[in-house]
């Protein structure tokens, strides 16, 4: 039986009519980026432990961005739409069955310039509770469930300095059971921009710095 969106999902299903790329980037893709169309699916589920974010943390041998917390997903196959190439993706990476999503909508679409990929994040809610698993460890290294509580909680909150970009800040949290994952990056972004547009957080103005460890800088992309 599928389960009926819970009170706390308001805030994201009348998010579609009103959130802007300005609201959540600095970037959105010029007109003559030609960039490479790719979806991604921040999934909302809820079990004893409370609202989360279902996440994946990458292998960290692969030689684009190895380690990096992300959403799953990945580029648009020929004739394929977002929200079918965000559910596709999702159920190659980790198993998770596209019956058991129920679409809730998409944000505006993105630009990730040093790569040159457009992305566009497909929001879904759990409603049908499935098993998940890392099927292929050269891809998946963890599946993280983050909570909505930890996320907002400023005790997480940390600030990055980008590899790509000296001087350049980016914020970030810690994550996992024992918070000691980091999850910054475009992921972590989109996660920050999103949850303060709809109000669930706010800004730290002394969130503490944290060093990204040696298999995250060992990358291309990175």
């Amino acid at each position: 039986m599928r389960a009926e969106r819970p009170q706390w999902l308001k805030p994201v299903v009348d998010s579609f009519e009103g959130v802007a790329v300005t609201d959540l980037t600095a970037w959105a893709p010029p007109p003559d980026s030609n960039p490479r169309q790719s979806a991604v699916l921040m999934l909302f589920a809820e079990d004893e432990g409370g609202p989360y974010v279902l996440l994946t943390e990458r292998s960290h041998t692969m030689r684009s961005h190895p380690g990096q917390v992300s959403f799953p997903g990945g580029k648009l196959d020929k004739n394929e739409t977002p929200v079918e190439a965000a559910l596709r993706e999702a159920y190659e990476e980790i198993g998770l069955e596209p019956s058991g999503v129920d679409v809730l909508g998409a944000l505006p679409t993105l630009w990730v310039p040093p790569s040159n990929f457009s992305v566009t994040p497909v929001i879904g809610w759990l409603a049908e509770p499935t098993s998940v698993l890392v099927k292929s460890a050269d891809e998946v290294h963890a599946i993280h469930k983050a909570t909505i509580k930890d996320l907002c909680d400023p005790e997480w909150r940390i600030r990055v300095h980008s590899p790509r970009a000296p001087g350049f800040v980016m914020p970030g949290f810690l994550i996992g059971e024992d918070h000691d994952v980091i999850l910054w990056g475009f992921t972590g972004g989109v996660i920050y921009r999103y949850f303060a547009y709809m109000g669930w957080l706010n800004d730290v103005d002394e969130a503490p710095f944290v060093e990204l460890p040696d298999y995250m800088l060992n990358g291309e992309g990175r």
